[in-house]
């Protein structure tokens, strides 16, 4: 017989340094897809490995696994993790993590259709993306499109909510 443990990892707030997050869409089969993606500079005094084993807790804290399968945030009523999308911006919250990002009207407009929105938060550190500047559609594939990044973040499908209900 296995038993899990349900310990919590000790996590240290400042070791994530610089959190991000940002909203894209992208292409389905069924639609424009909206995508949000969170990550941390790795600017943290205690380097890039602080920050990644940062991440890595606040995740496996909250019932995030990474690496692991989707986690599905319809079928989950009491995920710690929420998104509030009100007024053109976007807000992600869970237990030692809030930040907020003002999407593009296409994500806007996907997110309205679907209900929901495909979270990818990631331990892996992405120091070239600058907070407040423009980040080349190239860039932002080949980093978020990587085996390296994917595999080690968790994917959840996060409901929209607003305040109108």
């Amino acid at each position: 017989m296995t038993s899990t443990s349900s310990e919590t990892r000790p996590f240290n707030a400042a070791d994530l340094g610089t959190l991000v997050v940002m909203a894209w869409s992208g292409e389905a089969p069924d639609g424009d897809m909206p995508y949000l993606l969170a990550y941390t500079l790795g600017d943290a005094a205690a380097g890039p490995e602080a920050a990644t084993a940062a991440v890595e807790a606040l995740l496996e804290n909250n019932g995030l696994p990474v690496g692991g399968d989707l986690v599905d945030g319809n079928a989950r009523p009491t995920l710690p993790v929420s998104l509030l999308v009100e007024s053109g911006t976007a807000v992600v919250n869970m237990p030692g993590f809030n930040a907020q990002c003002t999407p593009p009207p296409e994500w806007l407009e996907a997110v309205a259709e679907r209900g929901f929105a495909y979270f990818v938060f990631t331990t892996r550190p992405w120091p070239e993306a600058e907070p407040g500047k423009p980040v080349e559609p190239e860039a932002l594939a080949a980093f978020a499109g990587a085996d390296e990044t994917l595999n080690a973040a968790a994917h959840i499908v996060l409901p929209a909510r607003s305040l109108r209900g």
